[in-house]
Order: structure tokens, then sequence, then C-alpha cells
């Protein structure tokens, strides 16, 4: 028998009421009581109205995106690309700013099912929402670990890992230091710190992380890039975490009166259209975003369709030599 609310409250020992506003977002709920609902709702398998209309009809033509933030560079490309090749399909676009934070990931996602949106593509950086935990929803996620169900759409990490390091290697550099997210984030993206590391040691050199928070502010970025240099002024390649970290870091270098290339080589990661205008001398990884997008949007429909899909799509990588690395 298909469960209904009402046997989510009972099984949840709440309100009728309580269940609703957790599935429509709306007053204030404690974390444990949203908890205790969607436990119950996984254990009973119970698919609320607007879910389950996503899952078993295709009627809305309605595709929700929602990434961390448009301002950084990637993201910003990406959306208007996933955006453009959507609209050709004949698909309308909601778009989520989720900044990180993931209180208001939650309350997007609440509202773009609750708008029986056909299917998600997803890219933010928050981890444990509960609502990603149903199984064979039309969903793909960019770049992140959401489920054991969720295809992952990325690009090559681990080769362009290897690609950046023994870039810096062959120009010289033995002092290489890496800017990289928190190890907590569970994200395909990590295998780039895996290969610089590997990649190190296969070069008898010592590997050297630093951890940059992905929340933080410029300033506050600059400030631990202003610490690096401070504690390794012997540092002579960096392989940064993305491209407008390695921007900032070309800025603290030049306070640091450190001259790249000359005595300090960079390579960046990204390799969007518009850093590769506006800064074409970086040395950068691009990745290929209008690959990614068809292949998520691909993916996307094949999850509509009921159709099976792989756990992971990973697409080649390249260099863009600029003159910084």
């Amino acid at each position: 028998m298909t469960p209904k609310l009402e046997d989510v409250a009972k099984r949840a020992n709440v309100s009728k009421t309580t269940v609703s506003r957790v599935l429509n977002n709306r007053g204030y709920l404690s974390q444990k009581t949203i908890d205790k609902v969607y436990a119950a709702m996984k254990e009973l398998n119970y698919h609320p109205n607007a879910v389950a209309r996503q899952l078993y009809k295709n009627q809305t033509n309605l595709i929700g995106i929602l990434l961390p933030t448009v301002a950084n560079p990637f993201f910003g490309e990406l959306t208007d690309t996933l955006e453009r090749l959507l609209y050709q399909q004949g698909f309308k676009v909601l778009i989520g700013n989720s900044m990180n934070d993931p209180k208001k990931e939650t309350a997007y996602l609440n509202q773009l099912l609750s708008k029986q949106v056909d299917g998600l593509i997803v890219g933010t950086h928050n981890q444990g929402i509960k609502q990603y935990d149903y199984q064979d929803l039309p969903v793909v996620a960019i770049d992140r670990i959401m489920n054991e169900d969720i295809p992952i759409i990325a690009s090559d990490n681990y080769h362009g890992g290897v690609l950046a390091t023994t870039h810096l290697i062959d120009r010289g550099a033995e002092k290489i230091i890496h800017t990289n997210g928190p190890l907590t984030l569970e994200t395909p993206s990590q295998r780039r710190r895996v290969a610089y590391e590997e990649t190190m040691m296969a070069h008898n050199l010592t590997p050297l992380t630093y951890t940059v928070d992905f929340n933080i502010s410029s300033e506050a970025k600059k400030v631990v890039f202003q610490k690096l240099l401070e504690e390794h002024p012997d540092v002579d390649g960096i392989f940064a975490a993305n491209d407008t970290d390695a921007a900032l870091i070309m800025q603290v270098a030049a306070e640091f009166g450190r001259h790249i290339p000359d005595d300090l080589l960079l390579v960046g990661y990204d390799g969007t259209k518009l850093i590769r205008d506006l800064i074409p001398s970086l040395t950068t990884i691009i990745q290929p975003i209008e690959a990614i997008s068809t292949t998520a949007i691909n993916v996307l429909k094949q999850r509509l369709a009921h159709e099976d899909t792989e756990k992971e799509y990973i697409l080649p990588v390249e260099l863009w030599p600029g003159t910084t690395g």
C-alpha cells in the first residue's frame, strides 16, 4: 500500500500539519523535527506529491539549476551555457544561487520541487541535505557527490592535477604549493590534490597543500596567501585551486616583491573564457564547460525517461599555456 502523509506523521510522532510544513519549508521548525520527518519518509519510502509528479510526469519543461554562486566565473559561465542549451531544447530554467548556505539551498530545493520542476542540475558545495536522499530523483550533479544514486558530471580532475603539477616541475619549480578546498568537502575536485601529491612524490618532491575555505571573502583569502608567502619565502611554484584564487595570488605576490614568472611560477584551474580574455597570461587548466553542460543535460533527460545512467561521467581537460607558469 502506498504510504500517505498521515503515515509519515504517525511514524515521526508529529502532526500532519508539521509534516506539511517540513515539506513546504514553512514557518520555524527545529532541526530535530525536520530530521524526524525525513527519517520517517525514508523509512516508509514516501514521496511527496511534488516529488512524485517529478518522478512520473514530464510536463512542465522546467529545469532547476542550483549552484553556489554565479559571481564565480566558472559557475557563471556554466549557468549561462546550461541555460542557453536548455532553452534551445525547449526547457525553461529556474536558477538558485545557494551562496554555500545549506539552509538557503534547502529552501531553494523545496521551492524548486514545489514548482514541479521536471529535473535538477546541482553543483552546490553543501552536504547532508535530506531531500537528495530520495532514490531515482531526476537530478544530476556537476562535480559534486550528492548520494550513491545521483550521477556525477565532472572534468578529469586527476589528469588536470597531473598536468598542472608536471608543467610546474618541467619549468624548474621544486618547492610547489597547492591551494585546495576543505578536505571534508566530498567532491571529485579533491582528485586534483591527490594528483598533485602523487606527482610531487613521483619526482621526489615534498607536497604541501594549503586549505582555503570557499565561503570566505577575497580579502580573507588574500590573508591566507600572504601567510603562505611569509611562511614559505622559498616557494617557487603555486598550483591554485581556481583562477580567481590565482588572480588573488598574483596580487599578493606583487605586494611581496615576487615576480611572476621570473621567481614564482603559477598555474590556475577552470580556464573560463572570461579569465582567458581578461588574464590571457594566466597559465591554467581548462574545464570543458560546453561539454560538461551538454553531458549534464543529456544525462538528465535520460533520468527523466527513467533510463539507466552511469554513476560518473569524466570529461577531458587541457592546459592553457599562458606565461605565468
